[in-house]
């Protein structure tokens, strides 16, 4: 059977184009259908974590995102009069993912340098002002129409990700419903070009106001955001007027310091489809699941299920994979998507407080949870994966695998490539400067060996030979390089 792609993504946002790229990487073959002219210009996401960022490593635009990223000495949650309810420290130093632990960004840059990465690859193409009218399952393939500038287009593909936002109309099309979490808030979003930092916070800031919730965060280079709780009885269209907006700014005392780029009222969701795949379609992004942004998790979601969903993908695509291996996405993803947007939606709960004796009762509860040595000194540990791809009953699997760095700034990834990594105690100095790290590892597993998945995800540790056998069966034969 004639197909034109392996996958056809609707979306050319960043989850769509780094699942496109990492795809790519493994030799299939993609098309990517964007119905937008260009990449919209100016800044939504703002925050990618260390996790995030190797992502991007291994799509090859880490460092040029890093460029333009800045880091936020701390992030805290402040009451109406200054004081530290919440106080998360250490963003600037290097995570387990082998980057700092939150990188301020700004979403066009990185759209941009990943779609000069998807544009190098000869298996890949990206088609702006292409829009998918509808499409049909066969069960051996995806029949999609797609009106383009040309008239329209028929595209044969093995398989169909939606990676097209909020909206989806691939997920509209499924007949898939959202679970919704009952979080939405109607904020009102102002980013700003900065000519004098000097008088900008240098801090990520949540204040917690019941006279006016107010998010105050860093960008990438350049760049600030302030996010503004809408009112009742206030109107999108009141709050917009540049007026407004210079009053709800004259207490941050900015004029001359800022200029306004964009503005933009958003109502914060929080929710999650039933169903994130539907025989050979399949959901990633806000189009299976939206976040308030409170935690600096949305766009970071999508670049995991792109990282999850691309070496499964091409494991089914390149032959030998099961197709219960693509049911593991789900299964692995919607817990730590709902772990984070738990968070986010504690965060925003804390924020979110417009009663002044509701204000109140927060605080006291914040002071005796200080006084009792209680509080967090960081978002809480996002959950393993307890089931999917995994060999279950072995140390560690499901956990993070972290990526070693050296002092010179050369990353374990580098040297591991993109498939699975069977990596051996005996054999340890072959990862020269990486060894020790890895070596920490393995003693703390009280294991001899490790098998790490392309997500960086332990996929189980033990007996080499056990190993192999069971990646073997799980994959069908995904190759695994060994160490």
């Amino acid at each position: 059977m004639n197909f034109d792609c392996d996958v056809l993504i609707a979306g050319g946002g960043p989850t769509g184009v780094t699942l496109a790229v990492l795809l790519a990487r493994r030799g299939v073959r993609v098309i990517v259908a964007e119905k937008e002219a260009d990449i919209y210009p100016l800044p939504r996401a703002a925050h990618i974590d260390h996790e995030c960022m190797r992502i991007l490593q291994e799509a090859g635009v880490a460092g040029e995102v890093m460029a333009g990223s800045r880091r936020a000495s701390r992030y805290d949650f402040l009451n109406a009069k200054g004081d530290v309810l919440l106080r998360f420290e250490g963003a600037e130093q290097i995570g387990a993912g082998g980057w700092p632990v939150a990188n301020m960004i700004h979403q066009p840059s990185v759209e941009a340098a990943l779609r000069r990465v998807l544009a190098g690859h000869d298996n890949a193409v990206l088609h702006s002002r292409w829009e998918l009218n509808g499409f049909s399952d066969d069960g051996e393939g995806i029949t999609a129409r797609l009106a383009t500038p040309g008239g329209e287009q028929v595209v044969r593909a093995r398989y169909l990700v939606g990676a097209d936002g909020a909206r989806s109309p691939v997920r509209e099309t499924s007949g898939i419903v959202f679970d919704d979490l009952n979080f939405e808030e109607p904020w009102l979003v102002v980013d700003v070009l900065v000519d004098d930092y000097a008088r900008l916070p240098a801090e990520n800031l949540q204040i917690c106001d019941p006279e006016r919730p107010t998010t105050c965060v860093l960008m990438g280079e350049g760049r600030h955001r302030w996010e503004f709780m809408i009112k009742p009885g206030e109107t999108a269209e009141q709050v917009s007027e540049d007026a407004f907006i210079e009053m709800l700014l004259e207490p941050w005392n900015v004029k001359g310091a800022v200029r306004m780029e964009r503005k933009a009222v958003y109502t914060f969701r929080a929710r999650v489809a039933q169903k994130w795949r539907k025989g050979r379609v399949l959901l990633a992004g806000d189009a299976a699941h939206q976040t308030p942004p409170f935690a600096g998790q949305g766009m970071c979601a999508g670049l995991r299920d792109a990282a999850n969903l691309a070496w499964k993908l091409a494991a089914r695509v390149n032959g030998g994979a099961p197709d219960g291996l693509l049911d593991s996405y789900q299964v692995e993803r919607e817990p730590h998507v709902r772990a984070t947007i738990a968070m986010a939606i504690m965060m925003g709960r804390t924020v979110c407080i417009t009663s002044k004796w509701g204000a109140f009762l927060r605080d006291m509860k914040f002071r005796l949870a200080r006084a009792l040595g209680k509080l967090p000194d960081g978002p809480p540990a996002y959950p393993p994966i307890t089931r999917g791809a995994i060999m279950t009953d072995s140390a560690g699997a499901g956990a993070y695998f972290p990526q070693t760095v050296t002092q010179d700034g050369a990353r374990l990834d580098d040297m591991l490539g993109h498939d699975a990594s069977l990596i051996e105690r005996a054999r340890l100095a072959e990862l020269g400067p990486f060894a020790d790290g890895v070596l920490n590892w393995l003693d703390a597993a009280g294991t001899d060996a490790v098998l790490v998945r392309p997500d960086r995800v332990v996929f189980g540790s033990g007996d080499p030979g056990a190993l192999r056998t069971s990646w073997h069966k799980a994959t069908g034969g995904c190759p695994a390089q060994v160490c």
